[in-house]
């Protein structure tokens, strides 16, 4: 990418975080275009779709997310581990307004531009999931699936009731334990 290019790219991603902290990813990328001093041509250019955007501003720390995934899973007890990650997991799908819709739907649609780096996130909860199973820590009726819808509940918690939020996440994860208080 030349020079200029790159910059541009760059310009786009730092005013769209901004614009989606502030007003969510339903932000209006012809702003987000014209904050950066661009035109609208040049954001589409690099980002044709909302969704190639969100995943550009989403690829490392969706990443990241799997990889504390990957070392909880050497690191903790598997019980901990799912705990923490899933904590981890709900907190990064409220970093935007509206981000828990879009990677829920990415998860059930191959082609968005979000499949991708979200079915690799996923993975690391199954192995997760799947290692507090194993170790008789969490309840083996509980699928993959599942656990991402309560993620999804939680995170929507976080973002439409936060005064709830801690509560509800609690009582989410106590339900997957085995062990109860």
């Amino acid at each position: 990418m030349r020079a200029d290019a790159r910059r541009n790219y760059e310009r786009l991603l730092a005013e769209a975080r901004k614009a989606f902290e502030q007003h969510g990813i339903n932000a209006s990328l012809d702003d987000i275009a014209k904050q950066a001093g661009l035109g609208n041509a040049t954001l589409y250019r690099h980002f044709p779709t909302r969704e190639s955007l969100l995943e550009a501003i989403l690829r490392d720390s969706l990443a990241e997310l799997g990889d504390t995934g990957q070392t909880l899973l050497t690191t903790e007890s598997p019980g901990t581990a799912l705990t923490t990650w899933v904590r981890a997991a709900v907190a990064h799908a409220t970093i935007y307004r509206g981000l828990v819709t879009a990677l829920m739907d990415s998860l059930r649609d191959e082609t968005s531009e979000l499949n991708s780096v979200c079915t690799a996130m996923q993975s690391t909860g199954r192995r997760l999931l799947e290692r507090a199973q194993q170790a008789g820590e969490v309840r083996t009726d509980t699928t993959s699936a599942g656990l991402y819808a309560l993620i999804a509940a939680a995170a929507w918690t976080r973002e439409h009731a936060p005064t709830e939020a801690d509560q509800v996440l609690t009582v989410l994860l106590s339900g997957l334990t085995t062990r109860h208080p």
